[in-house]
């Protein structure tokens, strides 16, 4: 037996990450359907690119990478004015989900949300996402070292403006 082709690769990858990349891309562009349209997309690049991957085992790290900088593309279109489409609206959280989630964490997520993107990223991919320094170093396409201090300040960033909620 020889190593997977592409095919059963990314179906291996989806089966294993989609749902966290989905939940990831959520908190990033805050609904569910966006989120997984930006994770879809992810993978189409993926599967459009595996052959010219320099490394076929690093193609988590493309997907993480895609999916943020799909995110953050879905985030800009919203911020720019058309007259194809009305103002964007944040997500209503329904009843059904607020009465699910905490003050607290609705206090968080909302916090999170207020941060500047690279600040919130790096919260998302360290705590959430549960990857060390190095990994979402690689995911964001920074240095391991701007990983450290953007969560340093995003940590004191994301507890003033709790404790402004307070």
């Amino acid at each position: 037996m020889g190593r997977p082709g592409p095919a059963e690769t990314i179906s291996g990858l989806y089966a294993g990450h989609a749902l966290g990349l989905t939940r990831l891309a959520l908190l990033m562009v805050g609904d569910r359907e966006s989120a997984e349209d930006v994770v879809q997309e992810a993978f189409l690049g993926l599967h459009r690119r595996f052959g010219r991957l320099r490394d076929p085992e690093k193609a988590l790290v493309y997907l993480r990478s895609a999916v943020l900088n799909n995110a953050r593309t879905v985030l800009r279109r919203r911020r720019l004015p058309s007259w194809f489409a009305g103002t964007y609206a944040p997500p209503v959280w329904s009843a059904e989900s607020e009465a699910m989630l905490g003050d607290e964490r609705r206090a968080v997520v909302e916090a999170l949300h207020r941060l500047p993107r690279r600040q919130r990223e790096v919260l998302l991919l360290r705590f959430y996402a549960d990857l060390s320094e190095d990994e979402t170093a690689r995911a964001m396409g920074v240095s391991r070292g701007t990983v450290k201090s953007t969560t340093h300040r995003a940590l004191n960033a994301l507890g003033r403006l709790l404790e402004e909620n307070q």
